[in-house]
């Protein structure tokens, strides 16, 4: 298939990306190059036959229908986002124009594109969301496809939007669809402000590692090439119209998660150790979501789709992947933003 790929350049986008080529599928890679954008992501596929890039924003309408002109997709994966929580509570506008007004683009340019060509059976809009989107459990229970959404953020209420969106234009005009929700990724690519990597890269400096609250705040862990891999299994088998959860099966509490890094890196640089000296507990995010959990019953019982790796796997390939490639993430470090608190509400 021809793969119109929206944030390709961004951490999940860019591994989808490089499986999607791997398999022989054609991608366009479409990204605006925003912060959290790095070409560097897909440089290893860069030059294969069927790859192409464009650099557009989907809030830019004219541009979206040029694209889809100029390339014909035979599938949209749509998973350009603002995704940093943080940066919702501090600047929410751009996730509301991104998350919210670039869906309805994307949308729009789809639905014009697919019906201009004839509503060819075989086209799919695949939109990537997240866990976030059904708000906080307790410590029992997990999410399923039918969980009533509570999102709790500005970042995971724009994304339950764009949920709706999409659910709208398949109901309202019979735009073939798929939707996914994840719980949180983890892996090669990871761009240096979320946890796990601001974890490693503060350890490799001696810098305090920031937990917030008590650290008992509980993440289902999926490492990101086994969620390419169900993305794009989702797309060739998922039922139209259908949502599919994708979870890694690695619940870990924040603090839990903190100590394994930590363990691995003394093992792999004992000159450091022991590492967990360096956790310091910091003001909570204002209204963190105390525990996320994902029943893949569904995606494992209809597409026969599991994921591969373990959380101790994972973070193994992850630290080593990290202290291999200080070219790739030292010079993020003076993005905006980078390496500040962010998200503490005044």
């Amino acid at each position: 298939m021809k793969l119109l790929v929206t944030g390709g350049a961004g951490f999940i986008g860019s591994a989808v990306v490089r499986r999607a080529i791997g398999m022989g599928h054609e991608v366009v890679n479409l990204d605006a190059l925003t912060y959290a954008a790095c070409l560097e992501n897909v440089a290893s596929v860069a030059d294969a036959p069927g790859y192409s890039f464009e650099k557009a924003d989907i809030r830019d309408r004219a541009a979206l229908g040029a694209i889809f002109a100029r390339h014909a997709p035979d599938a949209v994966m749509h998973l350009a986002a603002e995704s940093h929580v943080d940066r919702s509570i501090d600047g929410p506008a751009a996730f509301i124009e991104t998350n919210l007004v670039g869906t309805f683009n994307m949308l729009d340019a789809a639905r014009a594109y697919w019906q201009d060509r004839g509503r060819p059976e075989g086209f799919r809009f695949h939109h990537i969301s997240t866990d976030e989107v059904y708000g906080s459990l307790g410590a029992e229970g997990k999410f399923t496809e039918t969980t009533p959404y509570d999102p709790r953020s500005p970042y995971s209420a724009s994304k339950a939007g764009s949920d709706h969106l999409v659910r709208a234009w398949a109901e309202t005009y019979g735009l073939p669809v798929l939707v996914t929700n994840c719980s949180n990724n983890y892996g090669p690519f990871h761009f240096p402000e979320k946890l796990i990597p601001v974890v490693i890269l503060n350890a490799l400096a001696g810098k305090p590692i920031p937990v917030y609250g008590d650290g008992g705040n509980v993440r289902d862990w999926l490492y990101v090439e086994d969620h390419a891999d169900a993305l794009l299994t989702v797309l060739a088998r998922g039922k139209v119209g259908r949502s599919y959860n994708i979870g890694g099966e690695n619940e870990a509490r924040n603090i839990d998660l903190v100590h394994m890094i930590c363990a691995e890196l003394d093992r792999l640089r004992p000159g450091g150790a022991p590492h967990a000296r360096l956790i310091t507990f910091v003001t909570d995010r204002p209204g963190h979501d105390r525990r996320y959990a994902i029943d893949p019953g569904r995606i494992r019982e209809e597409l026969g789709w599991r994921p591969s790796v373990t959380l101790a796997e994972g973070l193994a390939r992850t630290v080593a992947w990290y202290l291999a490639n200080e070219d790739w993430w030292r010079p993020l470090q003076a993005r905006q933003g980078v390496g500040e608190r962010l998200g503490v509400a005044k």
